[in-house]
């Protein structure tokens, strides 16, 4: 059994991976792990950022799916959730002190892991708050990536009881007056399938449920203040047309239209004034397109396959 990353009945771990521990900025573990495609061709590598409160063994279904097309896959948790550092004793929290940590650490990923033990060239495929990442870091990325997929960007907050204005208010005065460790809410989400916003599909729901009920040590709680205030502040500069126009990476902007978290309308308006991005919109798509239904996710899936190219990927051994 491996210690590092966890299997359940329905969800086993990929074959043929390498997985450990980076130390991040500030000393904080980084659990991360590289899987390696069966395929004698790389088509290079990509670096799969995920969603807040999400974890490397949710990913597995996509993981298999893209090294089958002879890509390697690189992904990492981020601080404060899953199988890395928790941030704040005694709390599942989600939390960050900065967002410029979580761009840190995806640095320090890609310099000690991904450069120097995968495969040329090198892609970014980013999930909701992971996509977030790759926007704000993404103009000192030019030389590194050569394309990124963004899904369902977590460029707006709606769905809430309260506005993304007033949730951005509470959040600095929060964070301001020493609490910015607390949570709005009190509990933990949901795991009921009914009552979910993030997929129609309930085989997928049901897989992940069972991860976290399993593995307990995964899972975290509602964000924090602080994370909220420092998340909603990075979305308002990344948005900024001046951000924007220093992105050169070419990418690819995937919206569902049925996500009530990020609005559809914050996607499009991103997509008319990033030059180096084109939008597709998945139809009918929750926000979690990569645990989605079969007809959505075939059609994410292809997108990616058409948007990343392999003409410059090098020939490999898998031992190479």
């Amino acid at each position: 059994m491996d210690s590092i990353l966890h299997a359940t009945a329905d969800n086993p771990v990929p074959e043929n991976h390498v997985a450990g521990f980076l130390e991040g900025r500030g000393g904080v573990k980084i659990r991360y792990a590289v899987f390696r495609s069966k395929e004698r061709q790389a088509k290079g590598t990509v670096v799969l950022l995920q969603g807040r409160s999400e974890c490397i063994e949710k990913y597995f279904e996509t993981i298999n799916d893209l090294t089958a097309r002879g890509l390697w896959v690189a992904t990492f948790d981020w601080r404060g959730q899953a199988g890395s550092d928790r941030l704040i004793t005694g709390s599942r929290a989600g939390h960050v002190a900065r967002f410029a940590d979580y761009e840190a650490d995806l640095s320090l990923f890609l310099e000690r892991i991904v450069l120097p033990d995968a495969r040329l060239p090198f892609f970014i495929v980013a999930h909701s708050t992971g996509a977030l990442v790759a926007l704000s870091q993404a103009p000192l990325l030019e030389n590194r990536i050569e394309r990124m997929v963004l899904a369902a960007p977590f460029v707006a907050l709606a769905g809430q009881s309260m506005s993304q204005r007033k949730i951005a208010i509470i959040a600095r005065l929060a964070s301001l007056t020493g609490l910015g460790n607390r949570t709005f809410r009190k509990g933990d989400p949901s795991l009921d399938f009914a009552n979910n916003v993030v997929t129609s599909d309930a085989r997928r729901f049901a897989r992940n449920a069972a991860i976290y009920a399993e593995h307990p040590e995964l899972s975290i709680s509602w964000p924090s203040a602080r994370w909220l205030n420092e998340t909603i502040a990075t979305m308002a500069r990344v948005t900024h047309q001046d951000h924007l126009t220093r992105i050169r990476i070419p990418t690819l902007l995937l919206c569902p239209t049925a996500d009530i978290l990020v609005p559809r309308k914050a996607i499009g308006d991103l997509a008319r004034i990033f030059r180096a991005a084109r939008l597709i919109e998945i139809d009918g798509a929750r926000h979690e397109l990569f645990q989605e239904a079969d007809r959505f996710r075939a059609q994410t899936l292809a997108a990616i396959e058409a948007f990343i190219p392999g003409s410059d990927a090098e020939e490999t051994g898998l031992g190479a």
